[in-house]
């Protein structure tokens, strides 16, 4: 029987909104109890109870609590670490020093040194780390610096890995050790150092 053009559209089925409410409170309990007791003390009863929902909720999202929280880390961290295209290598490399130390300001930094800390001592938080964050990352900054070395602003001898650790590593390592460091007169001189090197130019040579 085909469809009558006048016979209303069916209701849509009640509780979407509720439940995307409740998949939110989960993310945001999972951030709030990694930042507060690391991912060894987190449990899926845990994020139950700081969300006000049941593990049967939780359970049929996320197969894991590993899900449940590089989920959550993903939708929070990405809106301020868009990778964003650039008209020169100087403007993109400055863009994202800054951006990062801007991003890690307050709680998105507690969050990303708990997340780093996981992944160093748990094998699975370090392989969904590895899987849906840092390797999409980079091989998203790989096509960038690759556009730039192409257009000969990068050196063509220069190993596109070893720049974005260069331009990354002393960002993260600093957030976890002296992460009052991270000011914008860090952010001049770390871009400085990362374009024009440290070998002192002298004027007469």
């Amino acid at each position: 029987m085909s469809r009558d053009e006048n016979t209303p559209d069916c209701p849509k089925l009640p509780g979407r909104p509720r439940d995307e409410a409740a998949r939110a409170r989960i993310q945001q309990a999972a951030i709030d109890l990694l930042i507060e007791g690391g991912f060894i003390n987190l449990t899926c009863d845990a994020i139950a109870q700081r969300s006000g929902t049941s593990k049967s909720t939780i359970y049929r999202w996320w197969p894991n609590k590993v899900q449940v929280v590089i989920d959550a880390f993903i939708g929070e961290l990405s809106p301020h670490l868009p990778i964003c295209p650039a008209d020169t290598l100087e403007e993109f490399v400055a863009n994202q020093v800054s951006q990062f130390i801007e991003a890690v300001d307050g709680r998105n930094g507690q969050l990303l040194a708990a997340m780093l800390a996981a992944a160093q001592v748990v094998p699975a938080v370090h392989d969904a780390y590895q899987a849906h964050w840092l390797q999409p990352r980079r091989e998203h900054l790989r096509s960038v610096l690759k556009q730039f070395q192409d257009f000969g602003s990068l050196s063509p001898s220069a190993d596109i890995d070893i720049v974005l650790d260069a331009l990354y590593g002393p960002l993260h390592m600093i957030l976890m050790v002296q992460r009052n460091r991270l000011q914008p007169a860090y952010a001049e001189q770390l871009t400085s150092i990362l374009l024009n090197g440290v070998r002192f130019q002298s004027l007469h040579r």
